[in-house]
C-alpha cells in the first residue's frame, strides 16, 4: 500500500515528465489562494442559474452573454400597446364592428348547429344498425342469462352470408322427421280441415328411436296437455285458475303414477324368486311382491299399523296410494282397521271425493292429529300418508320415504292446495312449489345439465312449460324437441308469451295476479332461432315454420310471418321458389307461398318494399313486377339506368346487366299491355333511347347517334328553339336531369367531330348530301347547333358541372 512519500514521489517524477513550470507553494500559500478563489465565486441564486444556462447553452455554441444582451434589448410596448379604441362618433367604425360581429355569431352558431345535428345523425344510425344486427345476434344465437354464449356452435348461422350451404341440408333425420309433420299439420290448417294432434304427431318421429328419454318426454307432454284448454280470454288467469292448476296437478300424479307402476313391474319381474308375485292380478298385489325385494333387508322396526302379509301396514298403504289405486289403498286399510285408528273414516271421503280433498272439518281434524301425534311417531310411511291426505306440513321432505325425486314431487303435488292460503306456511299453493323447485333450488341443485330430461320434467310437471322449454333449447342436441313442444303447446293455447317479440327467451313479467310465478316464453325468437340454423338450406322447412307466427305482430306493428318471408328472401335468393316467377304472357306461377292461401300479393309487395329499403334496387324491380306494381318497375328501373346510361357498354357489366332487364321489361310490357303512369313510362323509355345513343356514341357510330339524338327532339338544334326546350326542361325528372350533362357534351363532340370531317374531306359526308348549298353551307349549320347548344346550357335552371361548362365552349370556339 502506498504511503504519502510515494505519492510525493510520483508527483515529482510527473512534473519532471511533462515539462510544466515548477511552482512551490507551502500549505499557507495554497490556504490563502483557496479563500480568494470562494470569495470571488457567485453566491446568488441567478448567478447560479447564469453558470448553469452558460454550462448548457455553451456545449451547443451558444454565447450566453450575447443572447443576454439582445434579449434586454427588446421592448414589449409596441407589441402590446392597446389600439386606439373607436370614437363614439365613428358611426361607420361602430358599423363594421357590429357587422363584423354580427356574421362571425351567425357563422359560429351555423357551425355549432352543423356540428350538433351531424353528431345527432352520427348516433342515430348507429343505434338504428345496432338494433338491426342486435335482433340477428339474438335471433342467431341461443340467449340465457345463466350462461355464456358460445360462439364456436353458432358461427355458422352469425357467417351464413359469407358461407354458402347450398346443395346440401343442415337438417339432420330427426329435425327433418319433425319438418315432415309440421308440413303435415299445416296443410291441414290449410286445407280448414279438422286439427291433427300435433303432440300425436311429434311423438311418431320418436316412437321408432332408441332414445327411451325422448319417448318418455313426448308421453308426458301428451299427459299434461290433456286438460280442459283455456278460454279466448286471458291465458295468465286461466293458467293461475284453481281449476287449471288442479288440472295440472291431477295429471302430474297421474303420471308420475304410471311410470312409478312400471317401475315396480320391472322390479318384481326382475326378482320373481324373492318377490313371490304368484297369479293374483292387480296392484295390492304387486305393491306385497315389491315389498318382498324392496324392504327384505330393511329394519322394519318402529313401523306401525299391524301386518299386511308381513309387511308394515302404513307401507302397504303408501306404496298403493304411490301406484295411483286408491281401492288397492281401501283394501290395505280394511286388512288393518284395528290398527289405524280414525284414520279408516279421513280415507274414505279422501276416496270419495272427486278433487281428493276432505272437506273442511275432515282437514282441520286431520291437520290438529298431525300436529299433536303423529308428526313425532317413528313410521315415515305413515306420516306421508297424512300427509297427502291432510295437505299438511309442506316443508317435511320425507327423505325416509321419497327414495327418489320423482317420490319427492308426488308427495309435494299431493300436498298442493288451491284455496288463497294467505301466505299460511302450513299450506303449500301450486305458484309455491314452482318458486321452490325453479328459484331456491335451481338447475345446481338438480344438476341440470348432467340430467336435462330429470330437470325438464321436474319442471313441466309442475306446470312451468316455458322455464322447462327454454332450458331445454339451451342444450344443441335437444334444442329440437323443445322447439317442439313449444309449437305443441302454442298451438293448444297453453303456452304464455311476452306482450313484445323483443322480449328475452324467457321473461317474467308483471303479474296478473297475487300468486303469479310463471315466465313467459318469446316463442317468435325460439322459431326464429331454430330456423336460423337451416334456413338457408331448406328454405321451404322454414317457410312451415314461419307460418306459426302469422298472427304476431313485430314492434313496428307488421306481420311477423312476412318479415320472416322477406328475410329468408334475401337471405337465401329463392325468389322463384318462395314466390313465384312469371310466365311468358304476365302471369305469375305459383310458389311455395301460395300454398298457405294467405295475401300472397300483399306479401310480395312488402318484401319489394324490404328490398328496395335495402338499395337491392334490382331484386326489388323483379318483385315488383311479380306484384304487378308497374309504376315501382319503371320507376326504379329508371333509377338503375340513369346511373349507368352514358357508361360505355361492356360486357357483364353493370350497364349490360341492367341494359338487358329494362329491354326484357319493355318488350313485355308492350306485349302484354301493362298500364303505367305517363310521365313515368316517358322517363323509362326516354332513358333507354339515350342509352342506345350512348351506345352509338361509344361505339364510334356518329351519324346514327346524332339521328338518334334528333329525333328524341331532346335538345336544340336552332336557336329559335333554345326557349321551348328550356321550358320543356322543367318538365323532366331527376334522372333525366342528372344525365343532362353528359348528354350536351357528347352530342357536342359529335358536332364536332363532324365539323371536323367535313371540314378536311373534300368530298360531301352523307349528312350534307342532304343539306342546300354544300359543304360551306353544311358548316354554318354545325355551327348554329353548336351555338344553340351552348346557348341552351347557359339558360337551364339547372347547374351544369364547370369542366362540362368550359369542354362545351372550348370545343364551340374550335369550330370558329
Amino acid at each position: 500500500m502506498s504511503d504519502f512519500s510515494d505519492l510525493v514521489q510520483m508527483s515529482q517524477q510527473l512534473i519532471a515528465d511533462t515539462d510544466v513550470p515548477r511552482m512551490k507553494r507551502n500549505l499557507q500559500q495554497i490556504n490563502d489562494s483557496t479563500l480568494r478563489l470562494a470569495a470571488r465565486a457567485p453566491t446568488g441564486s441567478q448567478d447560479n442559474v447564469d453558470v448553469k444556462a452558460a454550462i448548457l447553452l455553451g456545449s451547443r455554441g451558444f454565447d450566453t452573454g450575447k443572447v443576454s444582451q439582445k434579449l434586454e434589448t427588446l421592448s414589449s410596448a409596441k407589441t402590446f400597446e392597446p389600439l386606439e379604441p373607436v370614437r363614439d362618433t365613428d358611426i361607420q367604425g361602430f358599423l363594421r364592428n357590429e357587422r363584423e360581429n354580427a356574421l362571425l355569431a351567425v357563422i359560429e352558431q351555423a357551425r355549432k348547429n352543423t356540428f350538433e345535428e351531424s353528431e345527432r345523425r352520427h348516433w342515430d344510425t348507429m343505434e338504428s344498425e345496432w338494433e338491426r344486427e342486435k335482433q340477428k345476434i339474438l335471433n342467431a344465437l341461443v340467449v340465457s342469462g345463466q350462461e355464456p354464449f358460445d360462439f364456436s356452435q353458432e358461427s355458422e348461422s352469425v357467417l351464413g352470408n359469407s358461407i354458402s350451404m347450398q346443395g346440401r341440408s343442415t337438417l339432420d333425420s330427426v329435425e327433418m322427421a319433425y319438418s315432415r309433420q309440421v308440413y303435415v299439420y299445416n296443410d291441414k290448417v290449410v286445407q280448414g280441415g279438422i286439427k291433427p294432434s300435433l303432440v300425436k304427431l311429434f311423438s311418431e318421429v320418436v316412437a321408432k328411436s332408441d332414445d327411451q328419454n325422448v319417448q318418455e318426454l313426448w308421453r308426458m307432454v301428451e299427459a299434461m296437455t290433456d286438460v280442459p284448454l283455456s278460454p279466448s280470454g286471458s291465458l295468465v288467469k286461466a293458467r293461475n285458475s284453481p281449476n287449471m292448476q288442479a288440472s295440472f296437478v291431477q295429471q302430474a300424479m297421474k303420471y308420475l303414477q304410471q311410470i312409478y307402476v312400471q317401475y315396480l313391474r320391472n322390479t318384481v319381474y326382475s326378482h320373481l324368486q324373492q318377490a313371490q308375485l304368484g297369479g293374483i292380478p292387480g296392484t295390492f298385489n304387486l305393491v306385497r311382491s315389491f315389498l318382498n325385494v324392496h324392504l327384505q333387508n330393511v329394519v322394519i322396526a318402529g313401523l306401525e299399523g299391524g301386518r299386511i302379509d308381513g309387511h308394515p301396514g302404513w307401507a302397504v298403504i303408501y306404496y298403493c296410494m304411490r301406484c295411483g289405486d286408491l281401492e288397492a289403498a281401501q283394501q290395505a286399510v280394511n286388512s288393518v282397521l284395528q290398527h289405524l285408528g280414525d284414520f279408516p273414516r279421513y280415507f274414505l271421503e279422501y276416496c270419495s271425493s272427486e278433487d281428493g280433498r276432505l272437506n273442511t272439518q275432515s282437514e282441520r281434524e286431520v291437520r290438529l292429529l298431525y300436529r299433536r301425534s303423529i308428526r313425532n311417531c317413528t313410521d315415515p310411511f305413515k306420516k306421508a300418508v297424512y300427509c297427502i291426505i291432510g295437505k299438511c306440513d309442506p316443508r317435511d321432505d320425507h327423505s325416509e320415504v321419497a327414495s327418489s325425486t320423482e317420490d319427492y314431487l308426488w308427495i309435494k303435488l299431493g300436498q298442493v292446495t288451491f284455496e288463497d292460503n294467505d301466505g299460511s306456511s302450513d299450506k303449500l299453493s301450486l305458484s309455491q312449489l314452482q318458486t321452490l323447485l325453479l328459484e331456491e333450488f335451481g338447475e345446481a341443485h338438480f344438476s341440470a345439465y348432467q340430467q336435462p330430461f330429470l330437470y325438464f320434467r321436474i319442471l313441466f310437471l309442475t306446470g312451468q312449460f316455458e322455464a322447462a322449454v327454454e332450458f331445454l333449447s339451451r342444450i344443441e342436441r335437444l334444442r329440437c324437441h323443445a322447439v317442439h313442444v313449444a309449437i305443441a303447446l302454442y298451438e293448444l293455447n297453453l303456452l304464455l308469451q311476452p306482450y313484445t317479440v323483443q322480449a328475452q327467451l324467457l321473461s317474467k313479467e308483471s303479474a296478473e295476479s297475487k300468486d303469479d310465478s310463471l315466465r313467459r316464453l318469446n316463442f317468435a325468437r325460439l322459431i326464429m332461432m331454430y330456423t336460423r340454423k337451416f334456413s338457408v338450406t331448406d328454405p321451404r322447412e322454414a317457410l312451415q315454420y314461419f307460418y306459426f307466427l302469422r298472427e304476431k305482430k313485430t314492434s313496428q306493428g307488421d306481420n311477423l310471418f312476412t318479415s320472416c318471408v322477406s328475410e329468408l328472401v334475401l337471405e337465401t335468393r329463392e325468389f322463384d321458389m318462395l314466390l313465384g316467377q312469371l310466365a311468358k304472357d304476365g302471369s305469375r306461377r305459383p310458389g311455395a307461398l301460395d300454398k298457405f292461401k294467405l295475401d300472397t300479393q300483399g306479401i310480395i309487395e312488402t318484401v319489394a318494399n324490404d328490398t328496395e329499403s335495402k338499395g337491392l334496387y334490382e331484386d326489388a324491380v323483379r318483385l315488383y313486377d311479380l306484384a304487378k306494381k308497374y309504376d315501382k318497375v319503371l320507376s326504379l328501373c329508371s333509377k338503375l339506368l340513369s346511373e349507368v346510361v352514358s357508361q360505355p357498354p361492356a360486357p357483364q357489366s353493370n350497364k349490360d346487366r341492367r341494359k338487358q332487364l329494362a329491354l326484357s321489361i319493355a318488350q313485355r310490357y308492350k306485349e302484354v299491355g301493362a298500364e303505367a303512369n305517363p310521365a313515368v313510362s316517358s322517363t323509362f323509355h326516354l332513358l333507354l333511347d339515350l342509352t342506345t345513343f350512348f351506345d352509338l356514341y361509344h361505339g364510334g357510330k356518329h351519324e346514327q347517334a346524332y339521328k338518334v339524338i334528333q329525333e328524341l327532339n331532346l335538345l336544340p338544334f336552332k336557336l329559335q328553339d333554345v326557349d321551348n326546350k328550356v321550358k320543356a326542361f322543367q318538365n323532366f325528372s331527376h334522372e333525366i336531369r342528372q344525365n343532362l350533362p353528359d348528354v350536351l357534351l357528347t352530342t357536342m363532340n359529335i358536332i364536332y367531330s363532324q365539323y371536323k370531317t367535313t371540314k378536311g374531306s373534300a368530298t360531301q359526308s352523307p349528312l350534307t348530301r342532304h343539306m342546300d348549298g354544300g359543304k360551306q353551307t353544311f358548316i354554318n349549320y354545325l355551327r348554329v347547333q353548336a351555338r344553340s347548344l351552348i346557348t341552351f346550357a347557359g339558360m337551364l335552371p339547372f347547374r351544369l358541372p364547370g369542366d362540362t361548362n368550359a369542354r362545351l365552349v372550348q370545343l364551340e370556339v374550335l369550330m370558329n
